[in-house]
This record gives C-alpha cells, sequence and structure tokens, in this order.
C-alpha cells in the first residue's frame, strides 16, 4: 500500500494532465463580462490544489504533521478520502460526479451556443430548452459537481477551504446574471425562474 501512495506523488505528467483535463470544460463556460473572474480563478485554484497535493507533493499531509507532531493515516487529509472506511470509494464518485458535470456543461453550452448567442434580430433569445428546461444554471452545477468529486475523491486542506468558497461565488454570480435576464426578457424570465430550479431540478 505504501509503495502505491508513493507512486502517486512527485508525478508532475500526472499534475499537468489533471490540470488541462479539469481546466478544458473553462472553454465551454460563457464568460458573462468581467464578474465570473473571481469564480473562474477561484476554480483553478482549487484544480491546481488537487493536481499538485494528489500527483506531486502532499502539502497537507506534511502540515498536519509537522503541527501535530505525527502522520495521519491514509485518506485523512491526504491519499483517497476515507481509504481505510471506504476504499476508493471516492474515486467512483468523482467519476460520476464528473460524467455528470460534462453532460451539463456541454448541454448548456450547446443550447447557449446555438440559440441565445446565435441571436435572432438582433436580440438574444430566452434559452429554456435541452437541461434549461430542468435547472436555469447547469454550467455551474457541472462545475460545482467537478468541484465536489474532486473532493470526494481526495480531500485536502486547500479543497476543504476552497469549495464553499466556490459555492459562494458561484451562487452569486447565478443571481447577478438572472437580475440582467430580467432586464432583458423581463416577465418571460420571470416566469421561466418560477417553474424552474437554480442549481438541482426539483430540489434548489
Amino acid at each position: 500500500m505504501r509503495e502505491t501512495l508513493e507512486s502517486h506523488f512527485h508525478n508532475w505528467f500526472g499534475v499537468v494532465f489533471f490540470i488541462v483535463v479539469y481546466s478544458v470544460v473553462l472553454f465551454f463556460i460563457p464568460f458573462y463580462k468581467k464578474m465570473d473572474k473571481k469564480p473562474v480563478g477561484t476554480y483553478i485554484a482549487f484544480v491546481l490544489a488537487f493536481a499538485i497535493e494528489m500527483h506531486g507533493i502532499p502539502f497537507s499531509m506534511y502540515v498536519i504533521s509537522w503541527i501535530i507532531g505525527k502522520n495521519l493515516p491514509n485518506g485523512v487529509l491526504w491519499g483517497h478520502t476515507l481509504f481505510d472506511s471506504v476504499g476508493y470509494l471516492g474515486m467512483y464518485i468523482n467519476y460520476t460526479c464528473a460524467i455528470i458535470a460534462l453532460i451539463l456543461i456541454l448541454n448548456g453550452w450547446y443550447n447557449i451556443y446555438k440559440k441565445y448567442w446565435s441571436k435572432k434580430e438582433g436580440e438574444g433569445i430566452l434559452v429554456t430548452t435541452g437541461i434549461y428546461r430542468y435547472i436555469r444554471h447547469p454550467q455551474y452545477t457541472g462545475l460545482m459537481l467537478l468541484s465536489f468529486g474532486m473532493l470526494a475523491e481526495w480531500v485536502t486542506i486547500p479543497l476543504l477551504i476552497l469549495f464553499p468558497v466556490i459555492i459562494i461565488l458561484y451562487v452569486r454570480l447565478a443571481k447577478r446574471e438572472e437580475r440582467d435576464m430580467v432586464d432583458q426578457f423581463g416577465a418571460d424570465y420571470e416566469a421561466y425562474r418560477k417553474r424552474t430550479k437554480m442549481f438541482i431540478p426539483f430540489i434548489v
């Protein structure tokens, strides 16, 4: 087991690979004015922390070990999350979250790109088809799911700190966007908002 864990670290190709894989989805997220710089920056920081601590150097383990004077068990702020209790369950949760997140992000991008961005008679069209029939911000839900999946697989101190920040920033961004949508589409958007949930179908 120790050899397996050690093989995770100092794998800088793995660090770069995961940074690229988890960051490429940002190309399918509409850049909303200048207001999403902080959310995007926080998400990138989250990805960097995940990739470096999982495949580069386990900073959280070193810091905690230095503070308390002994090594933490595998799966507690280093290694696969709660490995001694649940094994690789966190990894499978991450895979599941990633698949769902990609579906949400790509479906959202396709509908926005084909309908809103294409512009009809110089004005954007309110998109209520595809995944937008069920939630108003599928791409932000996707980013939050990706973040949760990483946390479930390899929880560390930076991820625990950054995850609630990501949630707060994207919720605030979504609310700002919706105020602009009300200004642009008026009663049509208000009606759409009443019949659909913000991030999770039928829940919230």
